[in-house]
């Protein structure tokens, strides 16, 4: 699948989602809520004029938010450059490409709008690629972040290695740095492609009350349901330490995949970037995701991660549109879709990545506000 079709978001072509005779009755989708919500573009993130001059990457995607252990936010990118566009450079020189890449703020007022306080990574030139590694290497062309997770002092952060177009995963791994995102080592942990039948490859997470680190995670072609697992915090680096949620002899339950425990979908569609977060001000959980299916994002509120999704409040947060047909609730060719820390039910701020693949920009990250969710 090729980078523009990947992200195009079957824009002008809806495709219905779901699984079939393959996911159980339990694991399909409800409908979203007709409950009627207030949605307006906040600001851009990344551009000119916000990430080009000293950072030098005007164009770049994702922007994963996560706190650090102190009091920043860092939020994670995507294949980053200097130029106008994917693979774009300034003044006719090569594009400077790096993935992934970091970003800090210290913005408490959301409303606002999310400010940079500088680069995270190691010391140079504008915002540098969080580790080296030589990009269209042989094994794989680009590292991708889907997830970041701060526990104690550490903050880790799981990636997609992927080979050529976009869905073409050679495996993931795990990340860490205890330096707030300064410097970034290799904890050793991976886990190949076809892991859980291919559903461990995109994924999100948090950590509960109880210690345990949540896991809802997808394939990343776009074409796959959600399973969960869970871990212990303090083995997030220990592959062999993750449970798995199926639904065996009638009943759900976590228990060894290596065993023979299944990974049982918990909900059916074709999911994009996750996005799963404690919502701490109204005592909830949210699953935030892009939905390629309809072309839109949507949100779950559920009151933990093991709840029933299929019966769990659905809502849609942003349309996808046709360009030139975009307004506050409609955006063309949209991805993405995380929880900004400081959002609460009713005032949500979400980060939502924006591609023109056609033309090559806008290629950025927007804020957007969504009010009236909740209760």
């Amino acid at each position: 699948m090729k980078r523009a079709t990947f992200l195009r978001a079957a824009a002008g072509a809806v495709v219905a989602g779901g699984l079939g005779a393959f996911a159980p009755a339990a694991a399909r989708a409800a409908s979203p809520s007709p409950r009627q919500l207030r949605v307006n573009k906040v600001a851009d993130l990344t551009g000119p004029g916000l990430t080009d001059g000293p950072l030098r990457m005007t164009s770049t995607d994702l922007g994963i938010p996560v706190p650090t252990a102190d009091g920043r936010l860092i939020f994670f990118f995507g294949d980053s450059f200097d130029g106008l566009g994917v693979g774009e450079g300034v003044d006719g020189q090569p594009a400077w490409w790096r993935s992934p890449t970091a970003l800090y703020s210290t913005t408490t007022d959301l409303s606002a709008g999310v400010t940079w306080s500088g680069a995270a990574g190691p010391a140079g030139e504008g915002a540098q690629q969080l580790w080296p590694y030589e990009h269209n290497n042989g094994e794989y062309t680009t590292i991708l972040p889907t997830d970041g997770i701060t526990i104690g002092t550490t903050t880790y952060l799981h990636v997609i290695l992927n080979n050529g177009d976009l869905g073409n995963v050679v495996r993931t791994q795990l990340w860490r740095s205890d330096d707030f995102g300064a410097t970034w080592v290799y904890t050793g942990a991976q886990w190949p492609a076809d892991a859980l039948g291919g559903m461990f490859q995109q994924l999100s997470w948090s950590l509960g009350s109880d210690g345990y680190v949540y896991i809802y995670s997808t394939g990343f072609q776009r074409d796959k349901p959600i399973i969960m697992q869970r871990v212990r915090a303090e083995a997030i680096a220990d592959p062999a330490a993750y449970e798995t949620w199926g639904f065996v002899n009638g009943a759900w339950a976590w228990g060894d995949p290596d065993a023979g425990h299944p990974a049982t979908p918990i909900l059916a569609g074709q999911f994009g970037e996750l996005c799963l977060r404690p919502v701490h001000a109204e005592g909830k959980w949210i699953l935030t995701w892009f939905n390629k299916g309809d072309y839109r994002i949507d949100a779950i509120i559920m009151d933990t991660p093991t709840s029933d999704l299929t019966v769990a409040p659905r809502h849609t947060l942003l349309w996808g549109a046709d360009w030139g047909n975009e307004d506050d609730t409609h955006v063309a060719q949209l991805y993405g879709g995380y929880l900004i820390p400081g959002s609460t039910l009713n005032d949500l701020h979400l980060a939502v990545s924006q591609w023109h693949s056609e033309d090559g920009w806008p290629y950025r990250v927007m804020q957007f506000r969504i009010q009236g969710m909740w209760p």
